[in-house]
Order: structure tokens, then C-alpha cells, then sequence
């Protein structure tokens, strides 16, 4: 089965068995026993086991492991005791997949070896098959028999962010490249960011009809932008990989770094749950999105290097905002630090289920 054939609707086991779940009922703004709590990057450098099970492989083959994924991905479940698993991957996966000639380094993140930037280069993003990505069938096939009624995440990278990947060779500060893309030929940029947008709900897809019961769309780099150029240029393509996967019924997630002055905007692109980082109070980020939308966030990841009490403080803040929201999911502001004392995790998932308790 195609991912452009899927059983739109129909729910799979594990979707079934994790339906009541306290992160899947705040995803859809139910009354929850406890506010439900799950960190961005809990699977990764935070981890002892982590480094361990990684030492020697690099990541873009870690993901193609589907023992490896399913193993990285249980381990912040099991010290944690968190209320979803986010599977392990990373946003440029599905391009190496198409074959991009890409590669992350160590230090640096990922590195395009010819980017993108003329009419020719189009023909380079072929369509991306459940086929290409077989392992990721597997690795949450796997998934779905050990966490029970622990709802995992699928995740992809929106459009911008891998067009800006794409278009820049690689990380970069100010996207001068992408920018004057984006701005001297809109119509290339718009079929880019139109082709990436087809990627991108494949994958998902791919990841859902495997069991996946939510899905976030983490646009990293979209924060670099302004309102008028996000609806203009950016928001049509999300739009489209939000409408792709809107007749499965799970929860979508939409997240960016730095997005304050896009919360409406990425909220009116389609998702249900709006994530937040830690510069917009969540009682401000409610106004800004407007209702019929759960928050996610938004405790600021460093907070975690401050003392027990310090960290105490600042989530009864967060709590405190949350206080109100017609569904609210606890979470880092933009995700575990590699330094992290994985120990603060765990302390933080009890203290907020402690004290959330109905």
C-alpha cells in the first residue's frame, strides 16, 4: 500500500490501545488526570544509554536501524516515565531517502554536498515511497509492541526548515540564501517548497498507517521570518501537509523556534496543538493563537541546569500560565540540552504529574 493510498480514518491497533492516554486526550482539549509531559530531543545526548547504544555510528545510519531506533526511542520512556514517545529520526531523513547527497556532521548538522537553487535542481526531489523508507515501518512496528498504551510521535521537517537546508548547503544564521530565493523568484520558491511539502506528508503518512498516533511538523528555522512573508510564502505549503494527513484523525503538532510573532499564523495553518518556546508566556501565546487549539510548552531547557528549586519555580510559572488552556502539553521551550543531568528529567516529569493531578 502506497502512502497516497492509505485507510484515511481508520485507526490502527496502537492508535486504538493509546486513544485515552492523558497526552492524546490534551492533544484534543479533553479533561486529563494529569497534565501530560514529553520533552523535544528526550531521545539523544542527555542519555548515558544513549551515547552508549550510538558510540561509533553515525547518526543518518542510526536512523536506518530500525533495533537501534526502536531501542534510543524506548530509553526516555522507560527512565522518565514520560507520557509519549517521539521517534527517533532526524528531520532530514526522508531527503537522504530520496537520495539527497546529504550528510550530518558531527558539530555542525546537516550538510548538503549540492544545494539547491535553479529550476534544474527540482528534478533532484523525486517523490518519496513507504518503500524508501522501509525502516521506519519496521522500527515503529517494532515500537508499537513495547510501549503499550504509550502514544509515540511521528515528526517531519516543514517545508521552510528543509528548503532552507537545502537552498543554504547547510546550518545557517541569517539564510541570505534562502532568503533571496524566497524573494528574487517566488515562483521557484513556491514549487519548492510545493515539492517538499509532498515529501513531507509521505512521510508522515508513512509513520501514521505504521502507528504512529501523533505527528509533529517542527519547522526550526521558520523564526527567521516575518508575518507577511510566512503567509505569503511559507504558510501554503504547511497547509498542505497539515490537509494531507487531517483524515487519519491524530493530533498534529506544529512547532518552531523563535515563531512569537507567528502563533496565529502557524496555528491557522492546520495543526491542532501549537507549540511554544519559552520566550511567549503561554497565558500570551493562547491570545495570540485564539482558541480551539491545545498548547504545547514551554519551560526553558537551561532552567534545567539551575537548582531543584529553581527548576520548581519556574514549571509552577509555566502551570500557572497553563491555567486556563482548552488543552495544555508540558514540554521544553525547544528541547533537552546535550548536557542535561538526565536525573532533572525525571524529577521534572514526577513534579509536574504530582502536581497536576485531579
Amino acid at each position: 500500500m502506497s502512502a497516497n493510498d492509505s485507510p484515511q480514518g481508520q485507526q490502527t491497533k496502537q492508535q486504538s490501545r493509546t486513544y485515552d492516554s492523558a497526552f492524546l486526550k490534551a492533544c484534543r482539549r479533553e479533561p486529563v488526570p494529569h497534565t501530560p509531559v514529553w520533552f523535544m530531543r528526550q531521545a539523544g545526548r542527555s542519555l548515558p544509554e544513549y551515547l552508549k547504544v550510538r558510540e561509533g555510528i553515525p547518526m543518518l545510519e542510526s536512523c536506518m536501524r530500525p533495533e537501534l531506533v526502536t531501542e534510543i526511542t524506548l530509553q526516555p520512556v522507560r527512565r522518565h516515565q514520560v507520557d509519549a514517545a517521539i521517534y527517533f529520526s532526524d528531520i532530514v531523513v526522508p531527503l537522504k531517502a530520496i537520495g539527497i547527497d546529504l550528510d550530518i556532521k558531527p558539530g555542525v548538522g546537516p550538510v548538503v554536498a549540492d544545494p539547491i537553487r535553479t529550476r534544474a535542481d527540482l528534478a533532484r526531489l523525486r517523490d518519496l515511497t513507504p518503500e524508501d523508507v522501509h525502516y521506519v515501518t519496521e522500527a515503529i512496528g517494532m515500537l508499537t509492541g513495547e510501549l503499550g498504551d504509550t502514544p509515540i510521535i511521528g515528526f517531519a521537517g516543514a517545508p521552510f526548515t528543509l528548503a532552507s537546508y537545502l537552498v543554504e548547503g547547510g546550518p545557517s544564521r541569517n539564510h541570505e540564501h534562502t532568503k533571496a530565493l524566497m524573494y528574487g523568484d517566488p515562483q521557484l520558491w513556491a514549487d519548492l517548497l510545493d515539492r517538499l511539502a509532498g515529501i513531507t506528508s509521505a512521510f508522515l503518512k508513512v509513520q501514521i498507517e505504521a502507528g504512529a498516533s501523533a505527528v509533529q511538523l517542527f519547522d526550526s528555522w521558520v523564526g527567521a521570518l516575518a508575518p507577511a512573508d510566512y503567509r505569503r510564502s511559507v504558510m501554503p505549503a504547511s497547509v498542505k501537509v497539515f490537509d494531507a494527513v487531517a483524515g487519519y484523525g491524530v493530533p498534529r503538532i506544529h512547532f518552531g523556534v523563535g515563531t512569537g510573532e507567528l502563533l496565529g499564523l502557524m496555528g491557522e495553518a492546520g495543526a491542532d496543538v501549537v507549540g511554544v518556546d519559552w520566550r511567549v508566556p503561554l497565558d500570551e501565546a493562547v491570545r495570540r493563537v485564539g482558541p480551539g487549539k491545545a498548547l504545547q510548552g514551554n519551560l526553558d531547557p537551561a532552567v534545567l541546569f539551575s537548582s531543584r528549586e529553581a527548576v520548581e519555580a519556574k514549571t509552577d510559572e509555566v502551570l500557572a500560565a497553563a491555567k486556563g488552556l482548552e488543552g495544555h502539553v508540558f514540554n521544553l521551550g525547544h528541547g533537552v540540552l546535550p548536557t542535561t543531568d538526565p536525573d532533572a528529567l525525571t524529577r521534572l516529569v514526577e513534579y509536574v504529574h504530582t502536581h497536576t493531578a485531579v
